[in-house]
C-alpha cells in the first residue's frame, strides 16, 4: 500500500465499514496486514490475510464475506482466476488487486481492479458500494 495524501482521508471519512465482513487474499504478508489494519480502522471485520485459494475457501466456508480483496497472483505462482469465479458465483463482491496493468480476469466477475501500489483512499473508496448496500438492508 502506498501512503495516502492527508487530504485523501477527508474523502473517505464518511465510509462506514462497521457492518462489512472482508476477506483479504494476498501473498505479500506485509501488504495483507496493512490492508487488514486499515479496514479494521474503518470498522470492518476482516478475515485473513491468507495467501492461497484453499485458505480463502476455508475462511469463506466458515463465514461468508461481503467482499473479497483478491490478489491475482497468489503464493507459489497460483493464479486467482478460479477463486474469483467461485467467489463471484457465491454472490461475493470481488475486488482484484494486482501489479499487472490489466490482469487477465473476467471483468463481469469483479467489481473493480486496484493497481498496486494501492493508495489507502482508493482502497477504502472501493468499499463504498458494499457499505451502501449493507446500509440499505
Amino acid at each position: 500500500m502506498s501512503a495516502s495524501n492527508p487530504n485523501d482521508r477527508v474523502e473517505t471519512e464518511s465510509v462506514d465499514l462497521a457492518s462489512i465482513r472482508v476477506l483479504v487474499v494476498e501473498d505479500s504478508w506485509q501488504l495483507g496486514v496493512a490492508m487488514r489494519s486499515l479496514l479494521q480502522a474503518y470498522g470492518a471485520e476482516v478475515a485473513g490475510p491468507v495467501a492461497t485459494a484453499a485458505d480463502a475457501e476455508r475462511l469463506c466456508d466458515e463465514r461468508a464475506p461481503d467482499v473479497a480483496l483478491v490478489d491475482f497472483n497468489l503464493r507459489g505462482g497460483e493464479l486467482a482466476t478460479a477463486l474469483i469465479d467461485r467467489l463471484h458465483g457465491r454472490g461475493i463482491h470481488v475486488i482484484v488487486t494486482s501489479g499487472y496493468a490489466a490482469p487477465p480476469v473476467s471483468l463481469e466477475k469483479v467489481a473493480t481492479i486496484l493497481q498496486k501500489p494501492i493508495g489507502e483512499a482508493r482502497l477504502i473508496e472501493s468499499m463504498r458500494p458494499v457499505a451502501a448496500r449493507k446500509a440499505a438492508q
